[in-house]
């Protein structure tokens, strides 16, 4: 690629893409954020206020024409992603795209098909639990065996409860529980336990508080059984309603030991003692939780494009991860196994 600095524009500048936006013009060494794109006003003028004097689009075309962007970063909605990155590979930009890549997984397909046609463009999805810290030393250690041969993973995404139910009013186009929160898990599970091929699901799920989901066939806390090739097995949580804030973690069990990532959701090493009794503070939002994941995840997608190497989930990862959720999907509102 050319030298100078990677010139990203960023599309989606909502709570999450404006996490992003910041690291990528602030705290992303090699990086420099050119331009911004949404289609709201309230968030374009965001950019104009926060950012590093960005050119500021209202429309996704009109950014892609732009020929000083060298790369796309899309922080939108999911039922926009295939079309999205579709468009920025034949726009010559390589691409970065939040999870999932898709939620049908014949656009998975249409999408991984074209990237085939733009082998010198990156197209990375946002797994960025594979960058924290804490689940890269986890990986390592697995691979060199210090529990043995990893057969189980037990691993949940669990939100603290939203009394508004922002959700609820993203229900339409979520695709669901499985898809939206647990997809991470699943690409954890695979990553973790050397990337085997799904064989049947199983799950089934509650809605605990928040009514306004039994319309859209979702819950707000699901439970799931997934059993791979080779006799490996995962089982996951998700949940919507928590009190105490986000509890992310994992679980991994081989046969010489287990290894636990996140098991106490701590905020920091501080603890309080009272007399109510010992505790700490919790992580409130996956923002918290994982910080420093997303700013690594960032930092390896620039290296990835100027090293010319795939760096974190693949679009074939992404999309069997979308395989697996979707059959999650299928078996919470069937209440039967799934062949996947």
């Amino acid at each position: 690629m050319r030298g100078g600095p990677l010139r990203v524009g960023i599309v989606g500048l909502g709570r999450l893409g404006k996490r992003h936006a910041e690291n990528l013009a602030y705290r992303v060494s090699g990086a420099a954020l050119v331009a911004a794109c949404s289609p709201i006003e309230e968030e374009r003028e965001w950019a104009r206020n926060a950012l590093p004097a960005p050119r500021v689009y209202d429309d996704y075309r009109a950014l892609l024409d732009d020929r000083d962007v060298d790369a796309v970063w899309l922080v939108t909605p999911s039922a926009l992603h295939a079309q999205q990155i579709v468009d920025a590979l034949n726009a010559g930009k390589h691409v970065f795209c939040e999870k999932p890549l898709s939620l049908d997984l014949a656009e998975c397909e249409r999408v991984i098909a074209e990237a085939g046609r733009h082998p010198q463009l990156q197209a990375t999805i946002g797994f960025m639990r594979r960058f924290d810290p804490s689940y890269r030393d986890a990986f390592e250690k697995i691979e060199t065996g210090v529990i043995g041969r990893p057969f189980l993973v037990r691993s949940q995404t669990c939100d603290q409860n939203d009394p508004e139910g922002f959700f609820v009013r993203f229900a339409p186009t979520s695709g669901g529980i499985f898809l939206d929160c647990t997809v991470h898990d699943i690409d954890l599970a695979r990553w973790l336990l050397g990337m085997p091929k799904a064989k049947r699901v199983y799950a089934t799920g509650v809605v605990a508080l928040h009514e306004g989901l039994r319309e859209f066939g979702d819950v707000d806390n699901g439970v799931a059984i997934c059993e791979f090739e080779g006799g490996r097995m995962a089982m996951f949580y998700a949940s919507r309603t928590l009190a105490h804030g986000n509890d992310t973690g994992s679980e991994v069990i081989g046969t010489a030991g287990s290894l636990y990532i996140g098991r106490n959701a701590r905020l920091n090493r501080v603890e309080i003692a009272d007399a109510t009794g010992i505790r700490n503070e919790c992580t409130p939002t996956f923002f918290d939780r994982f910080e420093d994941a997303f700013l690594h995840e960032a930092r390896a997608f620039v290296a990835a494009v100027r090293e010319g190497k795939q760096s974190g989930a693949t679009l074939a990862d992404a999309m069997e991860a979308t395989r697996i959720g979707s059959a999650l999907r299928e078996s919470l509102s069937s209440g039967r196994a799934v062949d996947v």
